[in-house]
């Protein structure tokens, strides 16, 4: 049966309105909402710091390996490891019995030694008391000679004068004999003077010689008397090194020994234990290849140590190493220079500064720490937070004549891409802007030229930021929907 006019016009209607609800369904389910953004206004920075950060362990000034001076079992270890120790602490003791005995024996020896030296000083003492008598016996023996010359020259003047007289007949021959005789004697008495000289001078001679032979004697004695008492001082100093004392204030890094074991003198390989110095306390890092040109002597820097939590710590650079070293090599050093391909890290050492006591004794050889060494610093900068810096590749040439100033990139060199920021014109549409950045700081960059004080950039989200646009139209977020969108970020 035919359709009557009026039920075809009632299809046609609600065909067309069942294809209008489709199209307007399609529509509304193609079409995209505007992307929502943050944005912040540049302003002019006070201050703007670039630095580098890396992780490495506190490190002593130098470590003290102790070794035994004495050999013997140990028979006390006074500390544990991790322990701080000061100055003339005792630390470790060994078996002082066979240096006791060498040190007795050394003391008889210089004991005999000392009594030789008295003996010695006695003989030249007896020495030189004979030497006196003798020198006095000389004397006396030369005045005897001068009694007997005046005595024999008196004879002689009385012969002479009887001589005269016998000769004169004046007195009788028997004086002149007696004369001759008292003459005689006194010459007798003078050779015998003369003679008792000579014996007493070399009487006195012999003493001289006795004298010098027992101050020779003497001096030996001595020589030797000194010799047994340095040894004896070694000997005492050997048997008190053994309790080996702390040269220094310091923290117990390791013991490798135990009680019970030989300790062997003066064999480096086999130290008793290992005492750091931590008058000065270290921190050593390594430092990425691409930012170790950044770091130089001088520099201040904030450490954080991990057991210490979040307190930052003061530090200056004090050395940079100039060997890099792989990230895989643990020791370091030419060696390891085979795998050119590998990541490299530069050894970077910084002295902790103003360190309180409870910090310092709080720091252990070895704990973990990272350090924010500032590089450079600039006042009254323009920046932006690091996330508004969007690079993208350079617009493709367009077709037609070049001209000279834009000559195509050479051949092997890949087309520099652009740096800008995006901001938003009155419409609320993105625009590129390419901007210049100098030094990066910890969540802002500086922006040497392309922007200026009071621009508002767009900062992320960064979802966002990578689908953008020119001539995009974004939705700018509230003030309060931004800070619960960053809060939700942190």
């Amino acid at each position: 049966m035919a359709l009557s006019r009026k039920k075809k016009i009632i299809i046609g209607v609600s065909a067309l309105v069942l294809l209008s609800l489709i199209v307007i369904i399609s529509v509304i389910a193609t079409r995209k909402d505007e992307p929502e953004v943050t944005t912040v206004k540049v302003d002019v920075r006070p201050e703007l710091k670039s630095t580098v950060t890396a992780s490495g362990e506190v490190r002593p000034v130098q470590y003290i390996k102790l070794t035994s001076e004495v050999p013997g079992r140990i028979l006390e270890i006074y500390v544990n490891p991790g322990d701080i120790v000061k100055k003339g602490q005792a630390l470790v003791r060994v078996d002082p019995t066979q240096l006791q005995s060498s040190q007795e024996a050394q003391w008889a020896a210089t004991q005999a030694s000392l009594n030789d030296v008295a003996n010695a000083r006695n003989a030249v003492a007896s020495a030189q008391q004979g030497l006196v008598v003798a020198e006095a016996g000389v004397t006396q023996a030369r005045q005897a000679i001068v009694s007997a010359e005046i005595d024999l020259r008196t004879a002689e003047r009385e012969l002479k004068r009887v001589t005269n007289l016998v000769e004169q007949n004046v007195t009788s021959r028997s004086e002149y004999d007696a004369a001759k005789d008292r003459y005689d004697q006194a010459k007798a008495k003078l050779d015998s003077a003369n003679l008792a000289v000579k014996e007493a001078v070399e009487r006195a001679n012999q003493q001289r010689v006795a004298v010098k032979e027992a101050q020779t004697s003497i001096k030996s004695s001595e020589m030797r008397a000194s010799q047994q008492q340095a040894f004896l001082r070694g000997q005492s100093s050997q048997r008190e090194k053994a309790t080996q004392y702390s040269p220094l204030n310091g923290v117990v890094a390791d013991i490798p020994t135990r009680v019970g074991e030989f300790a062997v003198s003066q064999l480096s390989s086999t130290p008793l234990m290992t005492i750091a110095d931590m008058s000065t306390i270290n921190v050593e890092v390594n430092v990425d290849e691409t930012e170790i040109a950044n770091v130089d002597v001088g520099q201040e820097a904030k450490v954080k140590v991990d057991a210490l939590g979040e307190k930052e710590i003061k530090a200056v650079v004090r050395q940079k190493n100039p060997l890099a070293i792989a990230k895989s090599d643990t020791q370091g050093g030419l060696s390891n220079r085979v795998n050119v391909q590998e990541a490299k890290e530069f050894k970077v050492t910084l002295e902790l500064r103003e360190l309180t006591d409870e910090t310092r004794n709080k720091l252990r050889p070895g704990m973990s720490a990272t350090a924010t060494v500032t590089t450079k610093t600039k006042t009254n900068v323009i920046a932006v937070p690091l996330q508004a810096i969007v690079e993208k590749a350079p617009p493709a040439p367009s077709p037609g004549p070049t001209i000279a100033s834009n000559a195509p990139t050479p051949v092997g060199e890949k087309a520099k891409e652009q740096k800008g920021v995006y901001i938003l014109d009155k419409d609320n549409k993105v625009k590129f802007v390419e901007v210049t950045t100098g030094i990066t700081g910890e969540s802002d960059i500086e922006i040497s030229s392309g922007l200026s004080a009071g621009t508002e950039v767009i900062t992320g989200p960064s979802r966002v930021l990578k689908t953008l646009k020119p001539g995009d139209k974004v939705k700018k977020q509230s003030k309060s929907a931004a800070a619960n969108a960053n809060a939700g970020g942190r």
